[in-house]
């Protein structure tokens, strides 16, 4: 289980831009971060990194003091906009995420998918769900995994009053398991409610807002 993630320094440059700028973060289990922060600030490009989808350019980011080879974490991640394929179920398409790092069994997904509010059974392609739905079964394949640490990026976006409890309460579920969980939101109740640590990206730079 990881205990503490750690960015020292992180800087992302495309190009001749700079993403993100000297990152100092620390997060430890059964935390829940919050990142606020203008579209484009950087809030999403952070979560790309510290999942491990993009490398920093400089900086260092460990996981219990351990580079991501040698620790090997579990990560869970939703990051806004992100899309499944459209002609496969929901189900069909966690077991075939599920597939990649066999962790996650059938009773697993089943049992994500239930929690965000979806019934397993649903033959609907992805195609056919709403803006909603398709919210709810992003958050179901971060959460079937049981993640070390869970990056969410705008999570409660398109989705009714009830599912936005619902997602709350997941998120402090996780927490309560012992995951690290980091919210980026614009929403400032997702954020003041749930929060313990809040920061503020502005133009790739990060603060903690008091």
């Amino acid at each position: 289980m990881i205990q503490e993630v750690t960015l020292e320094n992180i800087t992302k440059q495309i190009g001749k831009t700079t993403v993100l700028t000297d990152i100092c973060l620390t997060m430890k289990c059964g935390q829940i971060c919050g990142i606020t922060g203008e579209n484009g600030s950087g809030k999403t490009m952070l979560m790309r990194v510290i999942a491990g989808l993009v490398s920093p350019s400089t900086g260092k980011l460990l996981f219990n003091g351990k580079n991501r080879a040698d620790a090997n974490p579990n990560i869970g991640i939703m990051i806004e906009n992100a899309s499944l394929y459209p002609e496969l179920s929901g189900r069909e398409n966690l077991r075939l995420l599920a597939s990649i790092r066999k962790q996650a069994t059938n009773e697993d997904i089943d049992r994500a998918i239930r929690r965000v509010g979806l019934e397993p059974t649903d033959k609907r392609t992805f195609r056919k769900y709403s803006l909603g739905m398709k919210q709810r079964l992003m958050l179901a394949q971060a959460i079937m995994e049981q993640p070390d640490v869970l990056l969410l990026d705008e999570p409660t976006n398109a989705i009714d009053k009830k599912g936005v409890e619902l997602v709350h309460q997941i998120m402090s579920e996780e927490a309560s398991r012992g995951a690290i969980v980091l919210l980026a939101s614009h929403v400032d109740y997702d954020i003041r409610s749930l929060c313990s640590n809040v920061f503020l990206i502005e133009k790739g730079k990060m603060q903690l807002e008091v």
